[in-house]
């Protein structure tokens, strides 16, 4: 074509050879820089957890820490080593059994239903295997022989709540419209207890179906706050050791990581400079407790508030087992420490209104500084097909009838009743603590934890294995709590104890003594602890305090909530 030139295809395949060659090299060139952003981001997110690992635990802690978990790990692999395991399982499985025989009631007289009866019963044969059922053997907590677990009110409020139960049985507060008054009652509930915290103006809350609850409330509503407002995707949260386990619960639920902190003697409260070296920006909830569970001891909430505020982070208090008492322990004349909301780092507090509020069984409340808190804790569907559904909390129907028997409680009882079931409670569990403290013949082996301030008294010995003494009250017929990390004994006063609490102190005499007497016995004969032979508690701990892998533990656990539905 006239005035056109072509390139000789000789250089036109050397220039797309060059060219080629450049793409090639240009490609080559952006995977290295994409690989070396990965290792580079790889490395800064390994190098920023070694940072916060090292300045939260230390040099010495990480290495305990890195200790610890190969021991576990390696303990782990020789249990499921196959002599070793089936040895192990075969133990596990015969204490099972003696567990189901203990628990499952059998013989010619037990009669079972495994299935729906052809013709419904008559009333009078439901009212007499009710009657048999409730006559069944066990721990006298009527007595005042149970720590915790019952907390009764006395026998006229009984009598209010079952009518109150009665009136709303069938009642669902998921319908405010059918049941108008089971939602009024419900936010009487929230806002007397609101009240009895000290909670300033705008504050808000729930009621749940328990302290457990209202725990995994509190820390859902917490990561949900951090990811909403701070992009938080690897949630983190500081508990002491001493918190309570619902806190783990939520952790393994919601996928939050957690920190424990020690609470060493002489004091027991969670140490303030190990929590504030463990915050980083993944925190999301630090937590004290008004008193904790094993010793009844209150965290320095006042400490861990003014942490909360600087880091500007939220501090939840747990006061489910405090509930009724905490509040109102000044007005009974007795000690107490800050906890509320008048301390303003505290966010969130739960509150048991089933324990020391003497409401049924199946009530407590999650209360929270601000309704924007307690709006991270809502489910809310807003594009379902059977319509919008929203919830407060993790059930969707709950039962009208607690929430009627529980505002029934709360407001026959008063303050003024609260009060003096603080004074009669509390009281019976220094004069407990006192004894053990100054009586000559459980001073010498007995020592109190910490200075607890509340209804809970928990004592070690360094001489006694104290679980051989529990096992000793349980053969008289108490039923206390044994406690491990340390080994330990506590008894929650409720009022029942109140009565008993002198048979108690009688009775924990005599078994010190006898259990002196085992242990010189066992010197004497040169056997030592390894030849005696230990009851359930000693049996247990002993076991699971030796071992650097729970698992037989687990499988033991996992084994007594089977026992549990069997008929």
């Amino acid at each position: 074509m006239p005035g056109s030139s072509r390139l000789p295809i000789s250089l036109r395949d050397t220039l797309r050879a060059q060219s080629g060659a450049a793409r090639g090299r240009l490609l080559a060139l952006n995977i290295d820089v994409f690989r070396n952003i990965i290792f580079f981001l790889f490395l800064l997110r390994w190098t920023r957890r070694a940072f916060y690992q090292l300045r939260g635990r230390g040099v010495a802690g990480s290495i305990v820490d890195a200790y610890v978990a190969a021991r576990r790990t390696l303990y782990g692999i020789f249990l499921r080593l196959p002599g070793v395991r089936t040895k192990v399982q075969t133990q596990i499985a015969e204490s099972l059994l003696k567990l189901e025989r203990r628990l499952v009631p059998t013989g010619p007289g037990v009669e079972r239903t495994v299935a729906l009866p052809t013709e419904g019963w008559s009333e009078d044969r439901v009212r007499a295997a009710l009657q048999t059922m409730e006559g069944m053997e066990h721990t006298r907590w009527e007595d005042g022989r149970v720590s915790g677990a019952v907390y009764h009110g006395g026998e006229a409020l009984l009598r209010l709540q079952t009518e109150a139960f009665g009136k709303f049985t069938v009642a669902n507060p998921i319908h405010p419209d059918v049941f108008p008054g089971v939602r009024k009652m419900e936010a009487e509930v929230v806002a007397m207890v609101l009240s009895l915290f000290n909670a300033p103006e705008g504050a808000a809350g729930v009621t749940t179906s328990g302290g457990t609850e209202s725990i995994l409330m509190a820390c859902l509503s917490a990561r949900q706050k951090a990811f909403v407002e701070r992009g938080v995707t690897e949630p983190e949260m500081i508990l002491p050791e001493t918190a309570h386990t619902a806190f783990r619960k939520a952790a393994e639920y919601f996928k939050i990581k957690i920190h424990l902190v020690a609470c060493k003697a002489p004091h027991y409260k969670v140490h303030l400079p190990s929590v504030s070296r463990l915050i980083n920006p993944n925190t999301i909830l630090l937590v004290g407790s008004a008193p904790n569970f094993p010793h009844g001891i209150i965290d320095d909430i006042s400490g861990l508030s003014r942490l909360a505020l600087r880091k500007k982070l939220p501090l939840h208090v747990d006061c489910c087992l405090g509930s009724f008492l905490v509040p109102l322990l000044a007005k009974a004349g007795f000690e107490t420490e800050p906890f509320d909301f008048r301390l303003k780092g505290v966010t969130s507090i739960s509150c048991d209104t089933h324990k020391y509020g003497f409401a049924p069984k199946g009530n407590s409340t999650v209360l929270y500084r601000s309704d924007a808190l307690r709006k991270y804790q809502y489910f809310i569907c807003a594009d379902w097909s059977g319509g919008v559904y929203a919830s407060p909390s993790i059930a969707g129907s709950r039962p009208g009838a607690l929430i009627a028997g529980c505002w029934a409680s709360l407001v026959q009882q008063g303050e003024s009743g609260y009060v003096d079931s603080c004074h009669k409670i509390v009281g019976a569990a220094k004069k407990i603590e006192s004894t053990i403290r100054e009586d000559p013949n459980l001073a010498t082996d007995l020592k109190v934890i910490g200075r607890p301030l509340v209804s809970v008294v928990a004592f070690l010995s360094n001489s006694l294995d104290i679980y051989d003494v529990a096992d000793g009250m349980g053969e008289k017929g108490w039923h206390l709590n044994a406690l491990q990390n340390p080994p330990a004994i506590h008894v929650a006063v409720t009022l029942p104890i109140v009565v008993a609490a002198d048979k108690l102190i009688s009775d924990l005499v005599e078994v010190v003594e006898e259990v002196r007497e085992k242990e010189r016995k066992r010197v004497a004969e040169g056997k030592g602890k390894k030849g005696a032979v230990k009851g359930d508690a000693a049996a247990l701990y002993g076991v699971a305090g030796s071992l650097p892998n729970k698992s037989v533990v687990v499988d033991l656990a996992k084994g007594f909530l089977d026992t549990l539905y069997k008929a």
